[in-house]
């Protein structure tokens, strides 16, 4: 049996300290010391590795999802917007204060402080995906929800904006309107196609006169006019087009210019010639600035023909001129149609147009008076019904 006698000064060997007996005290505590140290370093050294290992599966996770959220930036409807949503910069909109986690990569321009709506290059004057010459045939069936599957960049209430440029004008389309849904399905099936090529901003707004007193075009018109600037106070060009007139060439830009703008001059029902020099019937366009000049349109001619003639000689007394396409790119087809009810001559137009001069200050925007019944925004135009009264029962003095 070891034992240690110390008053001798010796020292006998014991377990785990090996030796001859009576070797230096100092030689044994020095070999347990150095054991004892192996073994923690030993541990220390498995720790590290243990740690490492922890480290570098953390980092290779985080990477990955880095990348996930990088590429999902690109691609909206891509495996990783729809498996991490979370990584996905559009997944912050539902949060409007939150702040997205940094990913370690460059934050892409839409994150980047400032406004969220980019600016866009003013649209060309002449759009580059015009066709040309239309073939226009109005004897395929027409539901509207066909029209609306072809625009579905058409949003409701009948709005557009290009989405790769900024047009220079905002235009609204007004349609004088009464049982006609037949030809609004072929006219909204042609025109906003044509429209969207022609890279407008632009709204239609269908004016339906209320009741079966007899039909009064110009005053609807009117209406058209203050209507749509309630709705987007931007409009600074107005479209007045029937609705059974479509163009046959998207080259026919509707547009407005310096002077007001006669879009249909050669209809196919006038053998596509111009029917006399001061027509301006059909379709036509006015800045704001010019339709105020001319006090708007005339309110008083109730049932068919006139106000055209009464627009135009409005036009002159302003000093101002028509303007029109090439005859050859401002060619239209009417759909043809029996006369309507309750739209009969007006027996008095020859006498009213002789009076312009007498009756625009006083008769027009200005002087209008309607009641609005109800606005109905479909997909792909708004509906204003509107009562407009009745035509007095006898002729105004002028």
């Amino acid at each position: 049996m070891a034992v240690e006698v110390q008053e001798q000064g010796l020292c006998l060997p014991a377990a785990g300290c090996p030796g001859p007996l009576g070797g230096p005290a100092a030689a044994c505590g020095m070999s347990r010391l150095l054991g004892g140290t192996l073994e923690r370093v030993c541990k220390a050294v498995l720790l590290l590795c243990l740690l490492h290992f922890l480290v570098a599966v953390i980092l290779y996770f985080d990477v990955y999802a880095q990348h996930l959220a990088f590429f999902s930036r690109f691609s909206a409807r891509g495996p990783a917007r729809a498996l991490h949503p979370a990584a996905s910069s559009s997944s912050n909109c539902s949060r409007p204060n939150a702040t997205a986690p940094s990913s370690g990569v460059p934050e892409v321009p839409s994150a980047r402080p400032g406004p969220t709506v980019p600016m866009l290059p003013p649209c060309p004057d002449s759009p580059p995906g015009l066709v040309g010459r239309l073939l226009i045939e109005f004897t395929s069936p027409m539901p509207l929800e066909r029209v609306q599957r072809e625009n579905p960049g058409v949003l409701m209430g009948g709005r557009y904006a290009p989405p790769d440029c900024t047009p220079a004008q905002t235009v609204a389309v007004i349609i004088p309107f009464r049982h006609r849904e037949h030809h609004l399905r072929y006219w909204l099936h042609y025109l906003h196609p044509i429209l969207r090529r022609q890279r407008l901003r632009y709204g239609v707004y269908v004016i339906n006169q209320h009741g079966e007193d007899t039909f009064n075009r110009a005053k609807l018109l009117n209406v058209g006019f203050l209507e749509a600037l309630k709705e987007d106070a931007t409009y600074d060009c107005f479209i007045f087009s029937d609705v059974d007139l479509v163009p046959m060439d998207d080259r026919n830009l509707y547009r407005c210019g310096d002077q007001p703008r006669h879009f249909a001059i050669a209809m196919d029902k006038f053998g596509f010639r111009l029917p006399y020099a001061g027509y301006f019937g059909g379709v036509s366009g006015l800045s704001k600035a010019q339709f105020l000049r001319i006090n708007g349109f005339p309110n008083e001619y109730w049932g068919w023909g006139g106000e055209d003639d009464d627009i135009f000689n409005r036009i002159s007394l302003t000093g101002m001129k028509i303007s029109r396409p090439d005859i050859r790119i401002g060619r239209y087809r009417m759909i043809k149609h029996d006369r309507d009810k309750h739209n009969e001559p007006n027996p008095q137009r020859f006498t009213k147009i002789q009076n312009t001069k007498l009756t625009m200050k006083r008769d027009g925007i200005g002087s209008v008076r309607y009641q609005v019944l109800e606005v109905s925004r479909q997909p792909l135009f708004t509906n204003i019904t509107v009562d407009i009264g009745r035509p007095p029962s006898w002729p105004p003095r002028g």
